[in-house]
């Protein structure tokens, strides 16, 4: 039962999304845990900033608990896993295709059977362009003060963030969880972070899709007997600054430059393109049916009286 509702509440994040598609420069946000953080599941529906999103993690999404020493209460997590993407954006949960549908396929599934579940669907870019981990970590430092301990966060190197451990890989990262079960105290979560950079080195723009890396972080976080807790979350200014193959593909046809394949490449902004010029193509004709049929009826001379026929 509780499966089906949570389908159902997916879904209807799907369409309230499909509803706003007006709002497609923002990209969502998911947090989930096994591990019952705060009650059931929850959906933030406001367009929340994006330096805004930690403090919404830390306060509505449990995180708090478990990030800042002064607030931490059982039941507590062994580790906070923060992935950052740059594919997925609001408009493509209600879409019935995807470049990674891996991710879309195991968010969906980690929102349904987590004891806990927070979606944030629409996180806009701020005004300043910083990126989304940037954004996370420094409001994560503000809110905890010295709460955060320095020594239990890792970065990814594809993360544009310095001053703390350095992750080469996604190897690494398995390494490093292995070795924190032994090192770990009581009480203390780590703070895992990793980017979907651009960086040649990084996995995550090699061989590994978004959604593989994500559930690969997340097989080796369960092997290692540990629990966890996990956020993922779009960022808006890597969304724009890296378009997908799809959307470069049509950009290249449009601009005269691609091949006469290239037009089978159509997104969702093709395909809302197309419609409203068919629709106005569609209005254009039936107004001037509209217009040559009054003329025609205007044009009719009609007498105002008939002569009497003549008897013989």
């Amino acid at each position: 039962m509780k499966g089906i509702t949570s389908v159902v509440i997916f879904a209807l994040i799907a369409a309230h999304i499909n509803f706003g598609l007006a709002l497609q420069s923002t990209v969502p946000a998911f947090v989930w845990s096994q591990e019952p953080l705060d009650s059931g599941m929850n959906v933030d529906y406001r367009t929340i900033p994006q330096k805004d999103l930690a403090k919404f993690v830390l306060s509505e999404g449990g995180w708090s608990k478990l990030l800042c020493t002064g607030e931490k209460v059982r039941p507590l997590v062994d580790v906070a896993l923060v992935f950052v993407g740059k594919e997925l954006q609001s408009s493509a949960i209600s879409g019935n295709e995807h470049e990674d549908p891996t991710l879309l396929h195991l968010i969906k599934d980690s929102f349904s059977r987590s004891n806990f579940s927070m979606a944030f669907p629409f996180v806009a870019a701020s005004e300043e362009s910083s990126n989304m981990e940037d954004s996370l970590i420094t409001g994560f430092t503000d809110h905890c003060g010295h709460g955060l301990e320095r020594k239990n966060v890792a970065v990814l190197e594809s993360c544009a963030v310095d001053g703390y451990q350095k992750l080469a890989n996604l190897q690494s990262a398995h390494d490093y969880l292995v070795s924190r079960v032994e090192k770990r105290q009581e009480g203390q979560t780590d703070l895992i972070i990793l980017c979907s950079g651009s960086s040649d080195s990084s996995e995550l723009d090699g061989a590994w899709s978004e959604g593989e890396a994500l559930s690969e972080l997340i097989n080796s976080v369960e092997q290692s007997g540990s629990s966890y807790t996990v956020l993922y979350a779009s960022d808006p200014h890597r969304s724009m600054q890296y378009p997908s193959y799809k959307a470069l593909a049509r950009f290249l046809a449009e601009g005269g430059n691609g091949s006469d394949n290239s037009t089978t490449y159509c997104d969702g902004v093709c395909n809302i393109k197309s419609s409203l010029l068919e629709g106005l193509l569609v209005a254009i004709v039936l107004l001037i049916i509209l217009i040559s049929g009054l003329c025609c009826m205007m044009g009719i001379d009609t007498p105002t009286r008939f002569e009497a026929p003549q008897e013989n």
